[in-house]
């Protein structure tokens, strides 16, 4: 779509400090990540590369790589933006290594340094294969430079478990 035709859009809304936010993690990125994978295992560690662009001024579309516990790689997408008419951060997330769609549903904390995102995706007990349950990612926007990614999942006992941190550092 042209410049042009994309400003003659009868629903184009105006960005707003919320996609702003958003935009500040456009950029290419190196992360380092920690995924405990269950009790009694130790963490995996891994890294990867993440090119995130605006869609716009309302998107941000990131796409990554990251290396899996098996030796092998894992792609992902991740689609985010802000509804004014629903008050909320909205996304979705995708990855080559399970067929479910996370869709997002977020909030910036008081201090407009951390997005909160919530989602329901499959249970990681084994025992528990189909049923859905409640994740929490939480993105803190450190500097210019470094945000940090934590994952969260909601347990049986109603308590918030973090299985998963990523650090990531703006390339050159």
């Amino acid at each position: 779509m042209n410049e042009s035709a994309q400003s003659e859009c009868p629903m184009t809304i105006k960005p707003r400090a919320e996609h702003q936010w958003l935009g500040r993690m456009a950029g290419e990125w190196s992360f380092e990540s920690e995924c405990f994978m269950g009790p009694d295992q130790p963490p995996f560690k891994s890294g990867g590369e993440e090119s995130v662009r605006l869609l716009g001024e309302l998107w941000v579309v990131g796409e990554s790589t990251v290396s899996t516990p098996d030796g092998g790689t894992a792609g992902n997408i991740i689609a985010l933006g802000f509804d004014p008419a629903r008050g909320r951060f909205v996304g979705t997330f995708i990855t080559s290594c399970m067929a479910h769609l996370w869709v997002y549903d977020g909030e910036l904390d008081l201090s407009g340094r951390i997005l909160t995102l919530h989602a329901e995706g499959p249970s990681m007990d084994p025992a528990s294969e189909g049923k859905l349950v409640s994740y929490r990612d939480v993105v803190e926007l450190v500097d210019e430079r470094c945000r940090r990614l934590t994952s969260h999942v909601r347990g049986e006992d109603g308590k918030w478990f973090q299985f998963m941190t990523a650090t990531y550092r703006r390339k050159a």
